[in-house]
């Protein structure tokens, strides 16, 4: 990963190169992030539920709606925060004060965090009520449950790499570079370095032509009559 400048980000106002910014590990971790929370989301509200005779409609994870809603809940905010962030990842080369640089990495590490626990919540609570649920007819709906748990799992990893990722931008800090430019700039020392520093006891040097005219002055003495 790229730390060279600060936290993790190149200088503003730099050329946007759109390949180079489709392979950082960052963006592709973001858009894994964003296919997971699809599938959480899109395979519970598909065949997570079912009408019953008097047309009220019951959850088939247990009956539990909680659980079906949890699922849509984390999967659909995971979704829209996964595009958030990609859109993100390319204005923070935009980004040329350091503070907001250092605001946008704290939100992206707390949130990945959050989202990573959440997601490990979700798991759990999914996978310990479609143990207790009874099968559903013709076996309706059981493949998208299973798959919304397991991307659910592997929704934990890919957040907590986002979060890690953040956490490395945050370690970088700020970059020398992006110090302003006489602290950066070692000429700026070197110049007032060059110039002797003053002593008390230096002398004063001669002026010039100051002894060639004491000689003439003499000369114009001695040439002068006496009486």
């Amino acid at each position: 990963m790229d730390i060279g400048g600060a936290y993790g980000g190149g200088k503003a106002g730099g050329a946007f190169d759109p390949i180079a910014f489709v392979q950082r590990p960052t963006v592709i971790l973001r858009a894994v992030c964003w296919l997971f929370a699809i599938i959480v989301f899109g395979c519970v509200s598909s065949e997570g539920w079912r009408e019953e005779a008097n047309g009220k409609e019951y959850c088939i994870i247990n009956r539990d709606g909680n659980a079906c809603n949890y699922a849509v809940g984390i999967g659909v905010i995971a979704f829209l925060a996964s595009m958030g962030f990609i859109a993100g990842e390319y204005l923070f080369e935009q980004m040329s004060s350091v503070k907001t640089r250092k605001h946008y990495v704290l939100a992206d590490l707390g949130f990945s965090a959050f989202w990573s626990f959440l997601f490990f919540i979700g798991f759990c609570y999914l996978t310990n009520q479609w143990g207790k649920a009874d099968d559903p007819p013709n076996g309706e709906g059981v493949n998208n449950v299973q798959a919304s748990i397991v991307f659910s799992f592997f929704s934990i990893f890919t957040w907590a790499g986002c979060a890690y990722f953040a956490f490395l931008r945050f370690k970088a800090g700020v970059d020398p570079s992006f110090s302003s430019t006489y602290e950066s700039d070692p000429s700026a020392a070197q110049q007032y370095a060059a110039y002797p520093a003053s002593n008390d006891n230096d002398q004063f040097q001669e002026a010039p032509f100051s002894g060639q005219q004491q000689q003439q002055q003499q000369q114009r003495d001695y040439s002068q009559p006496t009486y």
